[in-house]
């Protein structure tokens, strides 16, 4: 035991790590030949609310409700709701967080998490694929590189080039990542 109930293989390591990406214009890829562009629809950074400290909530202590504040405006800013998801890569670093996520993202109504995932919407052939690299769970917590290895995930996934991981006809993925005790990011990618 970790902390009653979690044990230790529900909880990652964190570990070492560093990634970088490459941003750019419509016009710069263009003219590089840059094929299969990817495009942030959205994102928000939230950071923590007095609810975080004040209400002694576990759930709000790990970022419950940042979560669902910079999930709420990317689905404004980007005009695309919860339930045109294909894939998400959440910020998975113990079993419960993403059992938490589910619903504060809005992939599935508050108090519906349990039954999301007994009915397979969570995975292939679900609603939306949750972690299809494996999450953190399965690669240690790179602290580093952690956001950065969710969003080659999603470019992979979108581009088609993610191998037996690939996820069918995915065009919008969503990105969670979260420091407790800090700030959390939501990014949503699509391909036109």
């Amino acid at each position: 035991m970790q902390a009653p109930p979690l044990t230790r293989l529900q909880c990652c390591p964190p570990t070492c790590g560093a990634a970088a990406a490459i941003i750019c214009s419509d016009e710069f890829a263009k003219k590089h030949n840059i094929s299969k562009p990817i495009y942030i629809a959205a994102q928000s950074m939230t950071t923590d609310f007095t609810s975080s400290f004040d209400s002694k909530s576990p759930m709000r202590i790990v970022g419950y409700d940042m979560t669902v504040a910079a999930a709420k405006e990317v689905y404004e800013q980007s005009g695309i709701g919860p339930y045109e998801v294909n894939l998400a890569e959440m910020h998975d670093c113990f079993t419960a967080n993403e059992l938490i996520t589910y619903e504060a993202l809005g992939l599935t109504p508050e108090g519906t998490a349990e039954k999301f995932i007994e009915d397979g919407d969570n995975t292939y052939g679900g609603r939306v694929v949750t972690n299809p690299s494996g999450g953190l769970l399965s690669k240690g917590h790179p602290l580093g590189a952690t956001g950065i290895a969710q969003c080659a995930e999603i470019v992979w996934q979108l581009r088609g080039q993610a191998g037996v991981r690939q996820v069918e006809k995915a065009r919008i993925g969503l990105q969670q990542n979260i420091g407790i005790g800090g700030a959390c990011v939501v990014t949503m990618y699509r391909k036109d």
